[in-house]
């Protein structure tokens, strides 16, 4: 018999631009499952609104939370804090939700080292092309090169935590990967995919 509590968290993270956020969405709109919304220091995005897609607080506010014990997990991503709030998440497992995290990897070892008594199962998204990826950022940051630039820096910092997770997708078709990460989060099993294309693929974003 399962040690495991009703309810489970769902880990989804990759390097900047690869499309987490939109499937994380598009996840939560399943019947059960609901994100963990995060509180974070950085300015709101066109069409971002607070207690909706994040939790937006000053420096300040974020480093009292911390001292409080207030997060279950949280990190500084782009010279910004991250965190997911310990009672909101708990609250929601109780209940029986299944929790959706878009966080980066060192949220997601913060995670894996409390070991909840709640199922945790960790996904790394992989983008199609480091092309690709360059083109959804410039899309997402409006032209902002200075940012995009940032974003693209730390890109194979990012990439190179993939061997934490659980399961790695390639996002190479929004709806396709979708429906691999709803069958992986439904049962154990695995794609039928050959762990020498990940690696493969890997080592072309990397170079």
């Amino acid at each position: 018999m399962s040690s495991f509590k009703k309810g489970g968290i769902f880990v989804l993270s990759s390097p900047s631009g690869a499309g987490k956020t939109t499937l994380v969405k598009k996840i939560a709109k399943n019947k059960n499952f609901s994100i963990s919304i995060s509180h974070t220091t950085r300015l709101p995005r066109p069409n971002e609104k607070n207690g909706k897609d994040y939790y937006f607080v000053s420096k300040n506010q974020f480093k009292k939370l911390i001292k409080k014990n207030e997060f279950l997990e949280h990190a500084k991503v782009f010279e910004n804090y991250y965190g997911s709030s310990k009672k909101l998440v708990v609250q929601k497992l109780k209940k029986g939700k299944n929790i959706i995290f878009d966080i980066d990897w060192q949220g997601t070892r913060q995670i894996r080292n409390k070991k909840l008594k709640y199922k945790l199962k960790t996904f790394f998204i992989l983008p199609p092309s480091k092309k690709e990826l360059l083109k959804r950022l410039i899309k997402r940051e409006k032209k902002n090169m200075k940012t995009v630039k940032k974003r693209m820096k730390e890109f194979k910092k990012d990439l190179s935590r993939w061997r934490e997770y659980d399961h790695i997708v390639i996002n190479d078709d929004l709806n396709l990967c979708y429906k691999n990460i709803m069958k992986l989060i439904k049962n154990n099993k695995s794609l039928t995919i050959d762990k020498n294309v990940i690696y493969e693929h890997v080592k072309k974003l990397l170079a």
